[in-house]
């Protein structure tokens, strides 16, 4: 299975598409059903019938966003039409959904006729609270955004165009304040005629760079007064009094590149001949016109930007668009403005200088985030943008009088953003990340497994791990080569030939052979069960982790690591814990898969490892000792050892917020404990939650997966004297890229401790 094949298993897989509608009321009762639709419905459509402005009360109208393209310009694939464009739009549905809590319909819209299209938007009008057009070629996009900003009274808004222009004049403003010189006296090249290469000269003239410094090239090189050759109105626009003809005649003396084009276009030469502290935005994708290291290597006063995560200076769109709408849309603003696009420029360039939060450091661990030269621009995953931009947006429509519903309490309005930033969106979006920054061996005992193979294509193309692979070498490489994988010199272990299996041997044979195992059955099990292999790798230090699982019970995968790598010294046991990542939340379950019938030290110990466990990703414990009894009102040995846990927990770490006994619904539920249980620390808030067996655990995390739609991470095994991971046998590629992610950090953290 190729990469091709597993994006098309992706969009293919289960509920086709990426996107859903679903229901935000009940619609369970005949009643509800009244209320949903006839008769009930009638009362709303009459209230907006006398208030058109009522139906941002009393519809989806003020939180949903039409992402309309004719699928002429889409990607990098071009003019592919409206129907094959159709995947692409569902994607940006899901972006506005996972940044902004934005509500998407995408409209693809069959036509070349851009006054048909047109005429099609404007009558969606009543439907929509915002239009976000999208891959559609120029010049005709210049057209279709101004003609339709003209006649609708709702924003609209060119991604293409404008979200480019907008991050990257922001890094330009750091850029230019780094290097101490005033936008008005700068000379500024854009090289790039189609929409965003537009957008950012625009954007530059309206932000004070004078037009007469601004010089735009296309494919046929300088755009200038008198040129015929392949010029529209928008060009003419921005046609410059210059005798200039060519990139390399108008980048000498220079002071800003922005590039928008093609791989190379920004020769060496060309970067040597701009002017003293060059700013180069390099932004052509997936390479850029000129890549950091080429350009470092013959100027080293260049801050440069590009469109790569894995250069400083990302500009990323997912740090404008999604950000801009929420403004728009929740002052219900008839328009987006240019005053509303310069407060999202200077809005994230004042976030960047602005102390970087540890959880966002954690999730670039090994960069030196500080606003400097490498830190121009804030990261597209730094959750602190939506909190900014938002409420800078809303306040220039409201200051231009383009905000039909003002915000009264700005505060208010920011706890309201925050609020919509489920933690669990971060949680392994960080973890990976804080994986790439390290990247650790992990070995895979199940190499020839078709979900492992497909896991090591991501974990390679993605820097999260180095995989080793365990198995026969002439039946792994052909299954990578029947899913026509590119692993390129993955390191593949046949423990059955390999010529460390003797020592691994000897060694195993030395731990246990006082545990009643021969030397001979020492051979076959390093030989013959590669889960053996494996961990005694991890023992000895040739990897630094393993991850098995997908095709053996949970027992035969554990027990080689318990026999070989062991718990730590200073534990009674080791511990499990699976993460329940919700919507809007995470819950931390313990243990449901280790320790049967735990007694109370060894709660308590379940307890402050994954109350750790919890703050390694970046969640604040809040733990809950769980039972059938609350604070002793079913006295019993059950919960009576639960209550003795607790006080061992608030006894050995006085530091954590803890409670117990009590049931799980009064740790859930902030009311009913301030009511009956004021004394309690715990205010119905709980995250982690410390079951009294493992039967209970267990019962509970494979309901809430099942039942709750919950995703669950996990096992991660705690208490190991190295980290060793254990995959479920359903999991899908997804699940162990991000168990291979947590198995990579579980590393760092414990080399971290050692250190």
């Amino acid at each position: 299975m190729s990469k091709r094949q597993d994006a098309l298993d992706y969009h293919s897989t289960g509920r086709k598409g990426k996107i859903e509608v679903i229901t935000t009321k009940p619609c369970a009762t005949s009643r509800d059903l009244s209320l949903a639709y006839s008769p009930g419905v009638a009362e709303p459509c009459l209230e907006i019938q006398k208030n058109p402005a009522d139906a941002y009360e009393y519809t989806a109208k003020g939180n949903l966003v039409a992402v309309v393209s004719n699928g002429t310009a889409v990607l990098g694939l071009g003019d592919i039409g409206a129907l094959a464009g159709k995947p692409v739009m569902e994607g940006k549905g899901v972006l506005f959904k996972s940044f902004a809590d934005i509500d998407v319909f995408d409209i693809e819209i069959d036509t070349k006729d851009s006054d048909e299209l047109i005429r099609t938007v404007k009558l969606l009008e009543p439907t929509f609270g915002g239009i976000n057009l999208e891959d559609i070629k120029g010049p005709e996009c210049f057209y279709i955004e101004e003609k339709l900003a003209e006649i609708m009274n709702i924003p609209v808004f060119h991604d293409d165009q404008h979200g480019t222009a907008i991050i990257a004049s922001a890094g330009m403003l750091n850029a230019l304040e780094i290097v101490g010189k005033d936008i008005k006296d700068v000379k500024m090249v854009v090289n790039g005629a189609g929409a965003s290469g537009i957008a950012s000269a625009n954007l530059a003239i309206t932000m004070g760079i004078d037009k007469n410094n601004v010089i735009l090239c296309d494919t046929k090189g300088v755009i200038y007064k008198g040129r015929k050759e392949g010029m529209n109105e928008y060009k003419e626009r921005l046609a410059a009094e210059t005798d200039a003809r060519t990139l390399a005649d108008a980048v000498a003396g220079a002071d800003i590149f922005f590039g928008l084009s093609s791989k190379g276009a920004l020769t060496a030469d060309m970067l040597k001949s701009m002017a003293k502290d060059p700013i180069v935005f390099a932004m052509a994708n997936p390479d850029p016109e000129i890549t950091p290291p080429d350009a470092h290597a013959v100027r080293d006063d260049v801050i440069i930007g590009t469109g790569r995560s894995d250069y400083p200076n990302q500009v990323n769109n997912v740090l404008c668009f999604p950000f801009l709408f929420r403004g728009a849309l929740d002052t219900h603003a008839s328009a987006i403005n240019a005053e509303m696009k310069l407060a999202a420029v200077k809005a994230l360039a004042d976030l960047t200088k602005l102390d970087v939060p540890d959880s966002v450091r954690r999730a670039y661990a090994g960069e030196d985030i500080q606003f400097g030269r490498n830190y121009i621009i804030p990261k597209p995953f730094d959750p602190r943008v939506l909190l900014h931009v938002a409420p800078a947006v809303a306040q220039a429509a409201m200051d231009t009088g383009v905000a039909r519903r003002p915000i009264k309490d700005m505060n208010a309005y920011r706890d309201s953003l925050e609020a919509l930033q489920g933690r669990s969106k971060q949680i392994m979006r960080t973890m990976i990340n804080k994986a790439k920054a390290s990247p650790k061996r992990i070995v895979f005992p199940e190499g020839e497994e078709d979900k492992i193979l497909r896991a090591a294509q991501i974990l390679l193309d993605e820097n999260i791990a180095t995989p080793v692979l365990l198995g026969n070498r002439e039946e792994i490489n052909a299954r990578i080569q029947a899913l026509g994988l590119d692993l390129g010199d993955i390191e593949i272990i046949d423990p059955t030939t390999a010529p460390e299996s003797e020592k691994y041997t000897e060694e195993y044979f030395k731990l246990r052979q006082r545990k009643g195992i021969t030397l001979a059955e020492a051979k076959r099990l390093i030989r013959k069960n590669r889960n053996y292999y494996g961990s005694m790798m991890v023992h000895l230090g040739d990897a630094d982790t393993l991850l098995s699982g997908i095709t053996h019970h949970y027992p035969d995968t554990i027990r080689p690591a318990l026999e070989i790598i062991g718990k730590k010294d200073e534990l009674s046991k080791v511990h499990g814990l699976y993460m329940m990542v919700f919507k809007k939340d995470v819950a931390f379950l313990a243990d449901a898969t280790v320790t049967i019938e735990p007694t109370a030290e060894e709660l308590a110990e379940t307890a402050i490892l994954t109350a750790a466990k919890a703050r390694y990703f970046d969640v604040e414990p809040r733990i809950a000792m769980l039972s059938f009894s609350n604070f002793g009102s079913s006295p019993h040995p059950l919960s009576n050892k639960v209550s003795k846990a607790t006080k061992l927990v608030k006894e050995w770490a006085p530091d954590l917020v803890v409670d117990g006994e009590m049931q799980a619904n009064v740790a859930l539920d902030p009311e009913l404990m301030e009511k009956q249980y004021p004394f309690s620390k715990l205010k119905g808030d709980a995250n982690v939650f410390i079951f009294p067996d493992l039967q209970s655990g267990n019962i509970c995390y494979k309901m809430l997966h099942k039942l709750g739609g919950a995703e669950t991470i996990g096992p991660i095994l705690m208490g190991m004297k190295k980290p060793v991971h254990v995959l479920q046998r359903g999991d899908s590629v997804a699940d162990i890229v991000n168990m291979a992610a947590v198995a990579v950090v579980d590393v760092q953290e414990s080399q971290a401790q050692k250190a």
